[in-house]
């Protein structure tokens, strides 16, 4: 499905290693385990086993919690309806697509080849809503993502810039002009989502006015360098970013890896996690994505990668089958004389 880069690192700041203690010289014993050996090194099947660890606090690492995002926009969500009926105010008609027995209607966008404007569309959604919907309070603010101590342009920052959230259409600009100017893909995309929340849960900061764009800068820096094979280079943002340094977005990457704790692994489960919570956000925010007519070229390719999955699959049971079955799982067919009275 892609790169999946890993690091031997824990995958959450709650399961940190202890320092590395010295290795004790090899004693020949047959059951000597890797804590005898006083090296406390993970291995990769022990941090990905994600199953053991907590959930509520890795969105971005567990395949079964709850994206953050989604649980933010699910709140926006039901306020707009709840004012929506008590305002006696109505929707309108909905334009919606439906397939009948003469017509399918399909979009053009899989967990495997996203469509790009959309997706970037999504997540544009998602990162407004990690905004707006950010703790009243505040955490604390990094100054490497700072824009008041680190701009990405010469234009001057008005003085109370961190007070007004940007709009949905302002970050979908900025971050369309990234994608478009380095050739991005739209699973880059899905993966830079990841990445902001593992941040966000790792260091423990909020994304607001005045951080948000270099936070999404550094994910997707980070991101297009373990997804793509043949990844944009720090120098080359900067001809897209005309006011940043080459430095400056050194200095960024290796802090936003250091808070990450280096843990770039992206599984595949948590990967169509996300893509399937930001399908979700956008039915429900009605951001539906274009539907389509299947064509009898579309239905025969789909027809195609059916069989060859089928068949995939056939060897794959055939493969698994057992050469010997227990006595207790054999059924005999006995044969009873009838009795005629």
């Amino acid at each position: 499905m892609g790169n999946t880069t890993s690091c031997c690192v824990s995958s959450s700041p709650k399961h940190r290693r202890n320092n590395h203690s010295r290795l004790e010289p090899y004693r020949p014993e047959p059951e000597l385990s890797r804590e005898d050996t006083g090296c406390n090194l993970q291995h990769i099947s022990d941090r990905e086993n994600i199953d053991d660890l907590p959930m509520e606090y890795n969105p971005s690492d567990h395949p079964r919690a709850s994206t953050i995002f989604l649980s933010k926009s699910q709140t926006d969500v039901r306020e707009k309806r709840k004012s929506l009926y008590i305002n006696h105010h109505h929707l309108g008609p909905v334009r919606r697509k439906y397939s009948s027995c003469s017509t399918i209607f399909l979009d053009d966008s899989t967990v495997s080849q996203p469509n790009l404007k959309y997706t970037i569309k999504c997540v544009s959604l998602a990162i407004y809503y990690h905004i707006k919907n950010r703790e009243v309070d505040g955490r604390m603010v990094l100054d490497i993502f700072d824009e008041k101590l680190h701009p990405l342009s010469k234009t001057e920052i008005p003085p109370d810039y961190e007070k007004h959230d940007p709009e949905q259409k302002q970050i979908y600009r900025f971050v369309r002009t990234l994608f478009s100017a380095a050739q991005l893909t739209a699973e880059c995309a899905i993966v830079t989502l990841v990445y902001l929340e593992r941040l966000l849960t790792y260091a423990e900061i909020d994304i607001c006015p005045s951080n948000w764009k270099r936070i999404v800068l550094g994910a997707i820096l980070l991101a297009s360098k373990v997804w793509d094979d043949q990844a944009v280079w720090n120098v080359d943002y900067c001809q897209i970013l005309k006011d940043i340094t080459v430095e400056d977005m050194n200095e960024l990457e290796r802090q936003f890896l250091e808070l990450l704790q280096f843990n770039i692994n992206v599984p595949s489960s948590v990967y169509a996690k996300y893509y399937f919570d930001l399908r979700s956000m956008a039915e429900a925010n009605n951001l539906s994505f274009p539907l389509e007519p299947l064509s009898r070229d579309k239905a025969q390719k789909l027809e195609a990668i059916s069989r060859l999955c089928e068949d995939t699959y056939k060897d794959l049971r055939k493969l698994a089958k057992k050469r010997s079955v227990s006595a207790d799982n054999l059924t005999v067919v006995r044969w009873c004389p009838a009795i005629i009275s």
